[in-house]
């Protein structure tokens, strides 16, 4: 891959890991939110409710209008104001602004993430936008390998408020990368002029597609069934299971390693991407109900929950990447709307579920198989309404 290539596809990854970052950065410090603004466990899961709320909905605005304004402007005002949002988290009075300066930054975050799926999708094809999708997703699962671990180290030392200083400095960067790497990859001539009107019909157009539907469900149920996990684990791991915080950065760090390591193979497995997602599912939902079987029969023993919590997670490294591709591939004549919607029902599901777990061993698990039951319908549907891969066929990427 040539050096130009590896820059972008870094920078992308990077504007990506606003997600990873802005939630498992301060997980290690959810308690101390809840001490230091007097508020319940609950309350604390609405401040990552909200950032996926704002995901969704940031989504939804920017990419149909990326398809229209282009990429660049957006993804540098998006970036901005995402740093101005960090900072007001990092000064939060209350639990009620925290969760609203968090909508603000996951709305302005989006543009990172909608805007990066659009761009791979303008400037490649065939099953090459499979690879640096799943490629992108590697790098990027560095974040939640990494964020644990530093904002455990950071939790004791300038604390919470901290840590949301050091992810707008993040966003610092991601508007530096932008500059350096991220040329314009809509060009004027392919842009999609008409105002609102032209909008909703594109989104109305997406929503027709029947196998872009389908593998957008795969994504998103897949995705909440690890964000059931993610928004339980800080208090499952630590008060359930007895882990230490270092202990629970640790066991976070190591699963999504395994996030990283399956796409990594993945990108490298030259097969068909509906292949690899079908393996994907089926090693997510039976993990799922695995360890709803330890948790509820056999007490939670501390091993074996989290080897199950390993498998669940490494085995989106196989299907967020090419379920990605196969649902873009139907939409590439409008892919900023295609990115949008697909972004907004990943990230609105999983701000659906995050209420649902609580700090019960059991309802997480109940949660995740219950998301990833329906992934497995998803999948069932996907594949009958797409069975010829278009994805498959190999095409010059056009960087």
């Amino acid at each position: 891959m040539p050096r130009a290539e590896k820059l972008w596809i870094t920078v992308l990854a990077l504007l990506t890991s606003i997600a990873p970052l802005a939630t498992d950065m301060y997980l290690p410090a959810l308690p101390h939110v809840v001490d230091d603004l007097g508020t319940t466990a609950s309350g604390v899961q609405l401040t990552l409710t909200a950032f996926l709320v704002g995901l969704a909905v940031g989504q939804l605005v920017i990419g149909p209008l990326s398809d229209a304004r282009g990429r660049r402007p957006l993804l540098l005002i998006g970036a901005s104001v995402c740093t101005l949002a960090g900072v007001a988290v990092a000064f939060a009075p209350s639990i009620e602004f925290m969760v609203g300066a968090r909508f603000v930054q996951g709305f302005a975050g989006a543009a990172g993430i909608v805007l990066a799926r659009a761009v791979i999708v303008d400037r490649t094809s065939g099953r090459r936008t499979a690879q640096l999708f799943t490629l992108m997703m590697a790098i990027n699962g560095v974040a939640p390998v990494v964020a644990p671990l530093i904002g455990s180290g950071l939790v004791e030392s300038i604390g919470w408020r901290g840590i949301f200083g050091v992810l707008a400095g993040l966003a610092v960067l991601m508007v530096v990368g932008v500059l350096v790497a991220v040329p314009e990859s809509l060009p004027v001539e392919r842009r999609r002029s008409g105002g609102l009107r032209r909008t909703a019909a594109d989104i109305a157009s997406v929503l027709r597609r029947g196998p872009y539907l389908a593998w957008t469900l795969v994504l998103g149920l897949s995705f909440s069934t690890m964000f059931a996990y993610i928004s339980g684990s800080s208090f499952v791991l630590q008060d359930v299971l007895g882990l230490s915080t270092t202990g629970y950065a640790a066991a976070f760090a190591a699963n999504a390693g395994g996030l990283v390591l399956a796409s990594l193979l993945g990108a490298r497995w030259d097969a068909d991407p509906r292949l690899k997602a079908t393996i994907g599912v089926a090693v997510l939902v039976t993990a799922a109900a695995a360890l709803l079987v330890v948790v509820t029969l056999a007490g939670a023993p501390t091993w074996p929950v989290l080897a199950l919590l390993f498998l669940t997670v490494a085995s989106l490294g196989l299907i967020m990447g090419n379920a990605t591709a196969l649902a873009t591939n139907h939409v590439r004549d409008v892919a900023g709307t295609g990115s949008a919607l697909l972004g907004a029902l990943q990230f609105g599901l999983g701000a659906a579920v995050s209420p649902l777990v609580g700090s019960s061993a059991a309802a997480m698990a109940v949660v995740m198989l219950a998301t990833a039951g329906l992934a497995v319908i998803a999948l069932l549907t996907a594949r009958r309404l797409d069975p010829a891969d278009a994805v498959t066929t190999p095409a010059a990427a056009v960087v």
